[in-house]
């Protein structure tokens, strides 16, 4: 599971890693930027395969078209890479609705008896990395409401991440990420790039267990602790 990470840079690093722009309006609702404690339910930038060039603010949890209300996004906010092509919620997603979310670490906690510890994952390679993942449009069908939203892709650990938690978010290499949002593969096709992250290119830490509270967001969240 992953339900917890960070993107602590600001708008022009986030530009110019994915060569993309953020609209106006959306910037300024983007709001706390940085964002050192991001959340399932918090307003996320994605950049989605119909608008490449462009990044977008989503909210964490997937709503899908056919859902009653926006609560089943509590529920959605990951989706597992092994069985996303047969469950009814993530099929047509992945086959038409595809984005990546950037990330300058994510957060999981190792747990030993009944002690958990939180850890901040990072790459090593890349400054901001992306995850890929899929939206969906949702209209509320009494207040016409459209709400766009996302769930993050997850699966098995790399030998890094193995020690601390039996899941991981899946991390696109750069080179991937153009490919992951190509319309004209089909999910099968682009299925292929999820494989867990080089451990080379990872780096992991132990940091506050403040990070477990949501409403906790400073940069002493994301330094390391003996």
């Amino acid at each position: 599971m992953c339900g917890r990470s960070s993107l602590t840079k600001n708008e022009k690093e986030i530009e110019q890693r994915f060569n993309a722009t953020f609209y106006s309006d959306e910037l300024i609702r983007y709001n706390p930027l940085p964002n050192y404690n991001v959340a399932p339910t918090h307003m996320c930038p994605v950049i989605t395969n119909e608008e490449p060039d462009r990044i977008h603010l989503f909210r964490w949890g997937l709503i899908p078209f056919w859902a009653k209300d926006v609560k089943i996004g509590y529920k959605m906010i990951n989706a597992r890479s092994e069985t996303l092509l047969e469950k009814p919620s993530f099929k047509k997603a992945a086959e038409s609705r595809r984005c990546i979310i950037p990330m300058d670490g994510f957060y999981e906690w190792k747990r030993d008896g009944k002690i958990k510890t939180p850890y901040r994952i990072t790459t090593t390679n890349v400054d901001i990395f992306s995850v890929a993942g899929l939206w969906e449009k949702w209209t509320n069908k009494e207040t016409k409401e459209i709400i766009y939203s996302f769930t993050v892709i997850t699966q098995g650990p790399n030998e890094l991440m193995k020690d601390i938690h039996d899941r991981m978010p899946a991390i696109l290499l750069p080179e991937q990420e153009r490919i992951w949002l190509d319309s004209t593969l089909s999910a099968a096709e682009v299925m292929k790039l999820i494989e867990p992250y080089p451990s080379e290119y990872m780096a992991a830490y132990k940091v506050s267990n403040a990070v477990g509270n949501v409403r906790n967001n400073s940069k002493d969240l994301i330094l390391p602790i003996d």
